[in-house]
């Protein structure tokens, strides 16, 4: 099965056993949670977009491994055209759910972890990279969602793991058997979890000799025993309980965080990458990184065309479409998107190969890319919010449009440009709400500034890979400055 479809997504999910907490309650069916099943929806877009024969070239690639069609979130990536697609995919998914399609984490991740395990294997004599690639051909001919998880609790930033107050604010080892190890902590802020059938974890820093028990990868199912997830909250999430369809925005697609706990979890020796090897524990943070920040320029951007069509939208409805003024606001905010576009694709096409054979992007322009969407997501949604009006977060409910006598009421009074129905006015409102303010926001406008990592993290990596010295070489060859 190189290729799910959607239902057949839709089914492996209904058979695994997540352990789920959503506003205090357990969650016995995280498929059908209306709060939940949006998010489901958006990663079932990307399995069957890849059977969508328009989408082909995008969507599905050859596998490294076996040679087999496969989809291109399980792929290892083998020339700069793979990476250079993999930001048009990202760009189409954004396109086609307005919000957060989930699989990205994963994909990153299995890349980052290809070529640090075999370098370390190559270095350490390890057997960390056989265990991997046997992972990765059982991910490809399955066609599995896997959840990249990096992001620790962190607890007091200003100390070190082992220093922590709490050892578990940190995953690490507590416990190493003949069979395998057992692991506790905590993943926070772990995009579509829920809609995963594996997980692999990594360091979220570099580690030092004295946090060697948390220079930690590995993988195992997502429902495996000893991992319970607590589903995060989202703006305006309670709305897809009331049923309608205006309220929400967007009410076919969305996507989800929830913090995942590793309660004394049994992970098998052939499972573990990494245990103990603090001193590639940066190096993994870095390329994770670094694939993350290209994917923004993708996924980002997609979602970007859906609210800068929605702005427009909002103008022709509103009758302000021909004004000076909203045609300047939508030309800047294209101009931003596609300034982000640009960044995605170039750290992709200047990228190179590994020693494993996967491709790495460019990491300056990857930090670059995702500098520039810490900021101009915030500036596009404030130019959308411009364009839409107030009406946008001081509309009545679907409720209330639809009611025998009220609704006669809004309809007339929230008309505007003739010949436009006020319900139409209503929904693109919603929309621009949901990608600014609400659930939609998690996935555009706030995981924009701390997605991949907050935007000092960028900076750092900038100011490392710069080459400082070698521009002021530059200017002195030009200037005539002999030392």
């Amino acid at each position: 099965m190189a290729l799910m479809t959607g239902k057949q997504y839709e089914d492996s999910l209904r058979k695994m056993k997540f352990k789920v907490y959503l506003m205090g309650d357990k969650v016995d069916n995280p498929v059908d949670h209306p709060i939940i099943r949006p998010s489901m929806n958006s990663v079932k877009m990307t399995y069957e977009l890849a059977r969508d024969s328009q989408h082909e070239d995008l969507m599905t690639t050859k596998s490294s491994l076996d040679g087999k069609k496969i989809n291109r979130f399980c792929h290892l990536h083998q020339s700069t055209d793979d990476l250079v697609k993999k930001v048009k995919m990202q760009r189409l998914l954004g396109q086609k759910t307005a919000a957060c399609f989930q699989r990205c984490v994963g994909m990153d991740a299995m890349n980052a972890v290809d070529s640090v395990t075999y370098e370390m294997d190559q270095k350490l004599g390890t057997k960390y990279h056989e265990r991997f690639r046997k992972f990765m051909n059982m991910v490809q001919e399955n066609d599995f969602t896997v959840d990249g998880a990096m992001t620790d609790p962190k607890g007091d930033r200003g100390v070190s793991p082992s220093k922590q107050a709490d050892p578990d604010l940190y995953t690490h080892v507590v416990e190493k058997r003949k069979d395998g190890i057992i692991v506790r902590g905590a993943k926070a802020h772990q995009t579509g979890a829920l809609n995963s059938h594996w997980i692999l974890v990594m360091p979220t820093i570099s580690m030092t000799k004295d946090d060697a028990d948390y220079a930690l990868s590995f993988v195992c199912p997502a429902d495996a025993e000893g991992i319970s997830y607590i589903y995060g909250r989202q703006s305006c999430d309670t709305r897809k309980l009331e049923g309608g369809e205006i309220d929400v925005g967007n009410c076919r697609f969305g996507g989800h965080e929830a913090l995942m706990v590793f309660d004394n979890v049994f992970v098998p020796w052939e499972n573990v990458l990494m245990c103990g090897e603090y001193e590639f524990s940066g190096m993994l943070v870095e390329r994770f990184a670094g694939y993350h920040r290209q994917s923004y320029g993708g996924c980002k951007v997609g979602v970007g065309d859906v609210l800068i069509g929605a702005a427009a939208l909002a103008a022709d409805y509103n009758g302000a479409a021909k004004a000076s003024h909203v045609k300047d606001k939508l030309i800047e905010m294209i101009h931003l998107n596609e300034t982000l576009f640009s960044c995605g694709i170039a750290c992709s096409a200047q990228g190179h190969k590994t020693a494993s054979g996967t491709y790495l992007i460019d990491l300056l322009l990857a930090n670059v890319c995702k500098q520039n969407v810490t900021r101009f997501p915030y500036e596009i949604a404030r130019l959308a919010e411009d364009i839409a009006g107030g009406l946008m977060v001081t509309m009545p409910s679907e409720k209330d449009l639809r009611h025998p006598e009220i609704g006669k009421i809004v309809d007339k009074y929230f008309k505007a440009a003739n010949g436009v129905p006020t319900e139409n006015r209503c929904r693109v409102m919603r929309l621009v709400e949901n990608i600014t303010l609400g659930t939609a926001a998690v996935g555009y406008r706030t995981e924009s500034m701390h997605g991949a990592g907050s935007p000092q993290a960028q900076r750092i990596m900038i100011s490392r890979q710069g080459n400082l010295e070698q521009k002021k070489k530059l200017a002195k060859e030009i200037a005539g400055i002999k030392d």
